[in-house]
């Protein structure tokens, strides 16, 4: 897989509350983007985001060209990252953001696409699966070319608390939450695994607690680890923000790399017309193709539900 694209990489960055801000600095860091610019309605925050990370780029490895600027400058953006929106309050759902959030988006994407037809959209905006099938609507664009960061962070979370379980680094566990970014994800238990052996032969043979409801306790820690840390401190933003410097990574290189976003679905199961999360092969052209998984009975089930509650959403949308 061998790159042809010429001009610099330019990442285009919508919206710089906490998301869009730590992901421009992630960004940075990585030395992904030769170019990243940040869009705002508040364009003085913008402004000052820039500035602020301008002055680390003398401190950097590789340098970067960092700017506020407006929607014409999505034009030749390889990737436009849409993290705009209303934030997620304590006690609130994803989905009780719908409303308010489909309303901005639909300001926010005629305007990149007027700019920049040719680019990927990357949404991480909540409730990120609608919003990623109201951008697909709204854009015209290739269902390859419109991503949602989807269930990349629910599935670094549970890997990451299986790996505080079975006390190993959290890149050697294998294991994905798919469906909606929400309370009706699911977790992927007969696939799970670590040195590819399923979790209940790896638990018998290393003499280790493996029994239902441990697993079942780690897994509501995943689905419900916004909540506990919006409460804490507000937001969620680092790991999003390392979620979303991992996908462009996979896109911009043209990598192929196994990610669980968000994408639109035909057939699935059964489940079409619909966008949420699986791992899916994700390359230079955006999303190459969704991993058929095999599934359990009860995980397809799972599957299908969420698909539903999402479906419910989006019959209600005006689009």
């Amino acid at each position: 897989m061998v790159s042809h694209f010429k001009r610099p990489t330019r990442i285009a960055v919508v919206g710089t509350g906490n998301v869009g801000a730590t992901f421009a600095y992630a960004l940075l860091l990585s030395g992904l983007a030769s170019e990243i610019v940040l869009i705002d309605t508040n364009h003085a925050k913008a402004e000052g985001e820039a500035m602020d990370l301008n002055h680390a780029v003398p401190l950097l490895p590789q340098p970067a060209r960092v700017w506020a600027g407006t929607y014409e400058d999505c034009a030749t953006a390889l990737i436009t990252v849409v993290t705009a929106g209303a934030a997620q309050r304590p006690g609130e759902t994803r989905l009780d953001l719908v409303n308010r959030n489909v309303a901005i988006f639909k300001q926010i994407i005629p305007e990149i696409v007027r700019h920049s037809p040719n680019t990927i959209l990357l949404i991480a905006t909540n409730p990120v699966d609608i919003l990623t099938y109201v951008a697909l609507k709204l854009s015209g664009f290739r269902t390859n070319h419109v991503i949602g960061s989807g269930t990349i962070l629910d599935t670094a979370r549970f890997r990451y608390l299986l790996s505080q379980h079975f006390d190993v680094d959290p890149r050697s566990v294998h294991a994905y939450i798919i469906g909606e970014h929400g309370d009706s994800e699911v977790p992927v238990w007969s696939l799970a695994n670590i040195a590819g052996m399923r979790l209940p032969q790896y638990c018998a043979i290393n003499h280790m607690e493996c029994q239902p409801s441990i697993l079942e306790d780690i897994f509501q820690q995943t689905r419900d680890a916004a909540y506990h840390i919006i409460e804490r401190k507000g937001a969620t933003y680092y790991a999003i923000a390392s979620g979303l410097v991992r996908i462009c990574e996979s896109i911009i290189r043209d990598q192929g790399s196994v990610l669980s976003v968000s994408s639109y679905l035909e057939d699935y199961y059964g489940i079409s017309d619909v966008c949420l999360s699986l791992p899916s092969v994700i390359d230079l052209d955006g999303i190459e193709r969704v991993i058929r998984l095999d599934l359990s009975p009860a995980e397809i089930e799972g599957l299908r539900k969420s698909a539903s509650v999402l479906k419910e959403v989006l019959n209600s949308l005006d689009l």
